[in-house]
């Protein structure tokens, strides 16, 4: 589309719009990406405007299989942030120069974490729940 042809459709009103066929277009609010998908276009004539509906996507894999991904992924992320202090434990056992506190007590922070997160996915029933679990903030 032209950049006059956007700004006469963005000074027109309601009815302008719709006089020239055009309508918005409804996506259900509560639509999640990770766990829908949309179906075809149509036009809600009682409305006056183009939908789509929701459609719940079809899984692949059984909830163990999730489950496991989702725990070996979140484990994956505690391992990289564990990393990043692993050359403090390696002095320490290679010279003996002694961890500082707050290093040890991030590191069993991490560790609590990830155990505490395996539980909780464990816990989940749907595959939607562990689609869109929300996992702890690792900062």
């Amino acid at each position: 589309m032209s950049l006059n042809k956007f700004i006469l459709i963005t000074f027109l009103s309601d009815n302008e719009l719709k006089e020239l066929g055009l309508f918005d277009l409804i996506i259900p609010a509560d639509f999640d990406e990770r766990i829908h998908d949309l179906g075809e276009i149509y036009f809600d004539s009682a409305s006056s405007v183009f939908k789509k509906d929701i459609v719940n996507k079809t899984w692949t894999k059984t909830i163990e299989q999730y489950k496991e991904q989702a725990i070996n992924n979140f484990n994956h992320r505690v391992g990289s942030e564990l990393d990043k202090s692993d050359w403090y434990i390696i002095r320490e056992m290679e010279n003996g120069t002694e961890v500082p506190s707050e290093i040890t007590s991030k590191r069993q922070t991490l560790r609590d974490t990830a155990n505490a997160t395996e539980i909780e996915i464990n816990e989940l029933i749907t595959i939607e729940e562990i689609i869109t679990f929300d996992y702890p903030n690792l900062d």
